[in-house]
């Protein structure tokens, strides 16, 4: 009978520290979506810069070095592959994108066109997209970093090697707020 109860005791555990250790995996891979999901909306934001550009050259002959400081943070970032590559090079854009919005005002005839209008509502719904997925992107990471730092997780990830996530983090205030699109 003893054995039994032993032998009980022993599958409880076997099966609480896998249950630790699945749980661990999920919470991994729920990181990884929610990573995917930054990209895929980057990439929407870095696809639509180039129409924009190719939209506004024609009015903007004076404003090259704003176009070319575009152009060059995209790049950047489409070329970052680590969280705190991207989320620097992301702020960048941002920056010139901001930068962009406010030279835009200078040119009443551009801020009529219907193209140009069509671009700036899909940039700005594409930031807020982003600004959506950045948020359940380290939703995810703290869920995951809690796990991986609390007892008794704690000990089984440290056995297998899980290892904390990096949060998606803007880097100076002034690009933590969505790009202002004034018409």
């Amino acid at each position: 009978m003893a054995f039994i109860i032993i032998l009980l005791i022993i599958a409880v555990i076997v099966f609480y520290l896998i249950s630790i250790y699945n749980s661990l995996i999920r919470l991994r891979n729920q990181v990884k979506n929610a990573w995917s999901q930054i990209d895929v909306q980057l990439k929407r934001r870095h696809d639509l810069i180039p129409n924009l550009i190719e939209t506004v050259k024609g009015y903007m002959h004076h404003e090259r070095e704003t176009l070319e400081s575009i152009t060059n943070a995209r790049s950047h970032a489409i070329s970052a592959k680590t969280v705190t590559e991207k989320a620097g090079a992301e702020s960048v854009l941002s920056e010139a994108l901001g930068k962009f919005n406010l030279v835009v005002e200078n040119y009443p005839d551009l801020k009529a066109n219907q193209n140009f209008l069509a671009l700036q509502e899909e940039l700005t719904s594409t930031e807020n997209r982003i600004s959506f997925s950045r948020q359940s992107y380290n939703d995810q990471v703290l869920f995951y970093n809690n796990k991986i730092e609390m007892f008794p997780s704690n000990i089984i990830a440290g056995m297998f090697n899980f290892i904390k996530e990096v949060f998606f983090e803007l880097e100076n205030k002034t690009e933590r707020e969505v790009p202002k699109v004034r018409f």
